[in-house]
């Protein structure tokens, strides 16, 4: 299961490691929302959700869909600028309907409104319906974010029904996390960045593209053929970066997340922890066999993979990995009796929970190899 990105005849100049404002900030954020996928910064996140104005904290809130399980593609720039301003100021430069389909993928949980990127070209004729100006796309759209939540439902319908004004307020929550903590942080860790970047390029240029690459995290590696960057993600991907290179992103706050932009038409990139977390403390053993026999199976791991960045109904899963439902429910079960999930009913739906520091307990790599 991997993410493979096609370099094939790609110069090593168009393999970039840049650091990014932005992309940063969405880390922060990222872990505002789920502090549990990142024990080593709950005092940090504590201290700054005790910080927060309520106005900000409930615009937090209210946008989490666009960081919390998954990053919209458009918090992570492939072309990094110096200042946040002028990363956001490239967002706003992206039409409403890549803008709005990036928002949706995070949002309802589908990959089905996935756009074809920030792109001057009109959308093909094969292209899927869009929701800002198809009654049943916007319909799907609406009722796949009501199988979220109620938050959910209220930013999508808020989003197709103005985008405009959803746009300036999320730049504005932006701009007011960047006064109420990021800068203050930024300060604190652009140093460390800047000195992963240094060691990143000299490898690139001294080493090539291999080296660079194994510096990153063992999870990424160039294939034996030298034309394909292979990501160790818990899914079959595959993208291409003819004509538009590849960007690393260094994060601090990311960790151990190794997150990857690869939807159709957006350049790819790759945000990558800075380090790699201490190893954790033992569990019994009865507790680890247990639970890794529950984890002895692929369809599981996927399944795993997929909660840990957020509820989800044994429909949404079954959808997702194109498996029927009973299949996913049975897998499920196992995974329930090995105290791995909650389970939890929201109105007509029943959402599947992972316990995080059960898995924890497990180890480092499993953590990161989940979490990625």
């Amino acid at each position: 299961m991997t993410l493979r990105i096609d370099i094939s005849g790609l110069p090593s100049e168009r393999l970039r490691f840049a650091a990014s404002p932005l992309a940063e900030l969405t880390a922060m954020l990222h872990l505002l929302a789920e502090p549990g996928h990142h024990p080593h910064l709950a005092g940090w996140a504590g201290d700054v959700w005790a910080g927060l104005r309520p106005e900000l904290a409930e615009r937090l809130r209210e946008a989490e869909f666009l960081w919390r399980s998954s990053q919209a593609d458009f918090l992570i720039p492939a072309r990094p600028r110096p200042t946040l301003a002028e990363e956001l100021d490239d967002v706003d430069r992206i039409d409403d309907e890549t803008y709005v389909t990036a928002a949706l993928v995070t949002t309802c949980g589908s990959s089905r409104f996935h756009s074809a990127g920030p792109s001057p070209s009109p959308p093909s004729p094969s292209s899927p319906p869009s929701p800002l100006t198809d009654a049943r796309a916007r319909e799907r759209a609406l009722d796949l974010a009501q199988a979220r939540g109620g938050r959910q439902e209220a930013f999508a319908e808020r989003l197709l029904a103005d985008p405009a004004a959803v746009r300036a307020r999320v730049r504005q929550t932006l701009e007011q996390c960047a006064e109420a903590f990021f800068d203050a942080a930024w300060a604190g860790v652009a140093v460390r960045l800047a000195t992963d970047l240094r060691l990143k390029n000299d490898l690139l240029r001294h080493q090539g593209i291999a080296a660079a690459l194994a510096s990153v995290s063992g999870a990424v590696t160039l294939a034996p053929d030298g034309d394909c960057i292979v990501v160790d993600k818990l899914q079959d991907k595959s993208t291409a970066a003819h004509g538009t290179g590849v960007t690393f992103i260094p994060s601090v706050f990311g960790r151990p997340h190794l997150v990857a932009v690869h939807a159709p038409g957006w350049h790819p990139v790759v945000q990558y922890p800075v380090a790699e977390p201490s190893p954790s403390e033992p569990v019994p053993l009865e507790t680890v066999s247990l639970r890794l026999e529950a984890l002895a199976h692929p369809v599981r791991l996927r399944l795993l993979r997929t909660l840990a960045r957020g509820p989800h109904t044994t429909g949404e899963l079954a959808h997702t990995w194109e498996l029927s439902p009973p299949e996913v429910s049975r897998h499920l079960a196992v995974l329930r009796r090995a105290g791995l999930l909650t389970a939890r009913r929201h109105g007509r739906y029943v959402r599947y929970t992972l316990n995080l520091p059960d898995l924890t307990a497990l180890g480092t790599d499993l953590l990161a190899a989940v979490l990625r």
